[in-house]
């Protein structure tokens, strides 16, 4: 016999597993969390954009990091490669689109522990082990916990990550691919006020981006070749933090480092399915995305919240909420929107590393484009922060 049982088990307790327990918990399923909480300081961020603050404001976790988050009003593009193409900085208002600001920057580390902290207050059951082994029956799946032990339940929510045991027993393929960067991270006290201005200088080696923190701080997305990123990783914080102001062209003063630093590999990961035998797959179980354009955990929020449709629409109409007919919903509420923006982000950065002038020349004519046709430029930042078509209900203007 299993030793608990459920309706839901959500399998990763990183921010887009947490956010999988709460919003079934919430959404009066009977839930099981499977996995250790364990938030890591490793420098880097996540830009929650519009609809994703929508969503932890619906699961009671907003006002828990609110404090801790910085407004991205406006988001800036300068062209640094050196292209003879080079077009002027564009600039973006979120005030354009009745926005705000197009999201919230917050350290991941301080994500986790929010939503941890409001799992706890909640009557949510958690089983602090790993999962190691998967299987299904006629009306149910059942997983093996690292140590012993198992848990049965109608639907399996796979947030387990990129290396994802779940996804790999349940036969599901993936596409991988790596791309010649890596991304140094870490966080920066500044002199000057960035005044909820993130701007991405785009350099021959990728995108080097500074996006706000409270206060006079932000933090740092460089991606550079492997060899220089290495480089940079072994200066001493004085000697990286004028490295940095200098590629910065000095837009927010003198610089020091003020927190810890990580190293990413650039690399990307798609699945031909988002779910088989009872397991849906959210977050980087289903999709890998190198840090470029706030794209990866914005996506496995939007995986949660569109499975939590899927699956309050198979119960509504009476059916299986870990059967075929809820998978299928999931899968066509995902499909497009992980693949257009997979596509996007590729694009952008392999024009980046190419020195081939017709690919600067496009670039360029794109960025110049969206700064002065005003309808496209506000069609492109509305779906830049959310797509209009099949938006998961945990992240509209009005919940359901």
């Amino acid at each position: 016999m299993p030793d608990a049982t459920a309706e839901i088990a959500v399998v990763g307790a990183g921010a887009a597993g947490l956010a999988a327990a709460l919003a079934f918990h919430r959404a009066g399923f009977d839930t099981v969390l499977v996995g250790l909480i364990e938030p890591r300081a490793d420098g880097r961020t996540v830009a929650l954009l519009d609809g994703s603050v929508r969503m932890l404001r619906r699961l009671g976790a907003w006002e828990r990091l609110r404090d801790d988050a910085a407004p991205l009003e406006t988001m800036r593009l300068v062209d640094d490669t050196g292209s003879l193409f080079r077009p002027p900085p564009v600039a973006f208002q979120a005030s354009e689109i009745g926005l705000e600001a197009f999201g919230w920057n917050v350290e991941s580390a301080r994500l986790v522990r929010g939503l941890g902290a409001v799992l706890e207050e909640t009557e949510l059951r958690r089983i602090d082990a790993g999962a190691e082994g998967y299987s299904t029956e006629e009306d149910g799946a059942v997983i093996a916990l690292a140590g012993g032990g198992s848990v049965r339940a109608g639907l399996v929510v796979a947030a387990d990550g990129w290396r994802s045991v779940l996804r790999s027993q349940a036969g599901i393929k993936v596409r991988e691919w790596s791309y010649p960067q890596a991304a140094l991270t870490t966080i920066l006290a500044h002199d000057r006020d960035h005044r909820e201005i993130s701007t991405e200088f785009h350099t021959r080696h990728g995108p080097f981006t500074l996006v706000p923190l409270p206060g006079r701080r932000s933090s740092l997305v460089w991606v550079t070749n492997p060899v220089d990123a290495e480089r940079l990783g072994e200066l001493d914080d004085a000697g990286l933090a004028l490295t940095i102001e200098r590629q910065a062209h000095s837009i927010l003063g003198a610089m020091r480092i003020d927190g810890p630093r990580g190293l990413v590999p650039m690399t990307g990961l798609s699945v031909d399915r988002y779910g088989a035998g009872r397991l849906a797959l959210v977050g980087e179980a289903a999709h890998v995305f190198p840090p470029i354009g706030a794209q990866g955990l914005n996506l496995g929020l939007r995986d949660v919240a569109a499975l939590v449709d899927a699956v309050c629409d198979a119960r509504e109409a009476g059916e299986d909420i870990g059967g075929e007919g809820a998978l299928r919903r999931y899968q066509r509420g995902r499909d497009l929107d992980v693949r257009l923006r997979t596509t996007a982000v590729h694009a952008l950065n392999r024009t980046l590393l190419t020195d081939f002038l017709p690919a600067d020349l496009l670039r360029g004519a794109g960025l110049l484009v969206l700064d002065n046709i005003r309808p496209l430029r506000r069609m492109v930042m509305r779906e830049g922060v959310l797509p209009r078509l099949s938006t998961p209900r945990l992240m509209r203007a009005e919940a359901r």
